[in-house]
């Protein structure tokens, strides 16, 4: 486990177009320029699980300060992925305990995801540690049309 760099740009690309296979590609200048901004945002890890020198899952981690709580941040966790032939291998498991570490070493009171609606994956983060406590809202902006589904 480590802190994604910009060498690791296509490995990320590859495993996100696992997550969602329907998401249009993304052309290289954007992804470059996404990359840049992405690294240089204050309390932004991108976390990679590197097996034999290939990147095989990832999270995305975000420290967000917060005036709540005595002024104790959260962890906020998006796009934990693996790759779909090294999955049930612990690799995911891993993952999010480095993720909680990442929060307990910036003095996080809390690490906060949402989960797809799935058994599968809800059992995974429970395996994890984490519990289902309450119900997420989300309003996407726009008209999203992936794959003939609104997403």
């Amino acid at each position: 486990m480590r802190s994604a760099d910009a060498t690791d740009l296509p490995s990320l690309l590859a495993l996100f177009s696992e997550l969602n296979p329907d998401d249009p590609s993304l052309p290289q200048e954007s992804a470059d320029a996404l990359w840049a901004e992405i690294s240089a945002q204050r309390g932004r890890t991108v976390l990679v699980a590197e097996l034999d020198g290939t990147v095989v899952g990832t999270a995305d981690c975000m420290v967000l300060p917060n005036l709540t709580r005595g002024g104790r941040s959260i962890l906020f966790v998006e796009n934990v992925v693996v790759a779909r032939s090294r999955q049930r291998q612990g690799i995911g498991q891993r993952l999010m305990e480095t993720a909680v570490r990442l929060g307990e070493s910036a003095g996080c009171y809390k690490v906060q995801l949402l989960a797809a609606d799935d058994a599968y994956v809800h059992s995974f983060y429970e395996s994890c540690g984490f519990r289902f406590l309450a119900h997420g809202f989300r309003r996407y902006i726009g008209e999203h049309q992936l794959g003939g589904t609104t997403t």
